[in-house]
């Protein structure tokens, strides 16, 4: 679990490095500029002999979909909105980890449709009057999107290396980044506007930090830690960096009305209530089954 609490807070300081100083890059570049730094980082310790081929081809989708497609819709998402806002919103990551591991147990939950209601609710009152609604709602439900993938990626990694218990992480975890850049490219190929491609020197610094600390150990880290923990702890453990990082973005990036503190506070109340009912449900749920 500590491995989890260790790569929050090193998250909750990208949040506000991304939109102060990568906005105006395109955002699929950024993407894939910090998958590829990622891969190089863990390339020297790839080890493929022994390794199956379905097993690769597993990685590849799940390095493909947990960082590629998560990292293609999460960077965009600031050119709607606000870092604290941003890391407000991916409070439903947990939720969305119970719902892809319900999917995979062929369960179906009602009470996520009543918690997914409940935060529609708490999002309307942060953005209530907000300049651009529009702007403030695709941003959103790219995050969602973004989450989705990142839960799907957590899910089935963990479940994949149940059945595979002897695989050492290090050894194949630059086969994820190879699949994130592959679909990273992709995504480039058909969507990158060029630009805005010119990157600063402090931008290369902030990409090249990024990659290797946030997106290349901060994964490996949290791979770790997810095979080291239940799906329940898992969970919670994905909410640690919201309030981490509100605050530092708050604290060190941006500034904010007080109206707008507020309706954050009561919106993000609404929404941080919904997912402790959820948890508390799920764990009493869980305490039924066993007795």
């Amino acid at each position: 679990m500590w491995y989890l609490v260790l790569v929050s807070i090193i998250w909750a300081f990208s949040f506000g490095l991304i939109k102060s100083y990568l906005v105006e890059l395109d955002p699929l570049f950024v993407g894939s500029a910090r998958m590829v730094v990622a891969l190089l980082v863990f390339l020297p310790f790839l080890r493929i002999r022994g390794l199956q081929g379905g097993l690769m081809a597993k990685l590849l989708l799940i390095g493909g979909i947990q960082y590629g497609l998560m990292y293609g819709a999460y960077i965009y998402t600031f050119q709607f909105l606000e870092a604290h806002k941003i890391a407000l919103f991916t409070i439903t990551t947990p939720v969305l980890v119970s719902v892809v591991d319900d999917i995979f147990e062929g369960k179906f939950r009602f009470r996520y449709l009543v918690f997914a209601l409940v935060s529609v609710a708490g999002a309307g009152i942060i953005y209530f009057n907000a300049p651009d609604l529009q702007g403030a709602m695709i941003g959103i439900l790219l995050l969602q999107a973004s989450n989705l993938c990142f839960a799907f990626g957590q899910v089935y990694y963990r479940r994949l290396f149940r059945d595979f218990p002897g695989q050492q992480l290090k050894d194949h975890f630059a086969i994820l980044y190879a699949g994130a850049v592959l679909t990273s490219l992709l995504l480039m190929a058909v969507g990158t506007d060029w630009n805005r491609v010119d990157l600063s020197t402090t931008q290369f610094f902030v990409i090249l930090f990024l990659g290797f600390l946030a997106s290349g150990i901060g994964f490996f880290l949290w791979n770790y830690g997810a095979t080291q923990t239940n799906t329940g702890t898992l969970a919670v453990m994905n909410n640690l960096k919201i309030p981490l990082a509100v605050f530092v973005s708050l604290l060190f990036f941006e500034s904010t009305t007080g109206e707008a503190l507020l309706r954050l506070l009561i919106g993000g109340g609404i929404i941080v209530g919904a997912v402790v009912l959820n948890e508390l449900l799920a764990a009493r749920g869980s305490a039924e089954s066993t007795q």
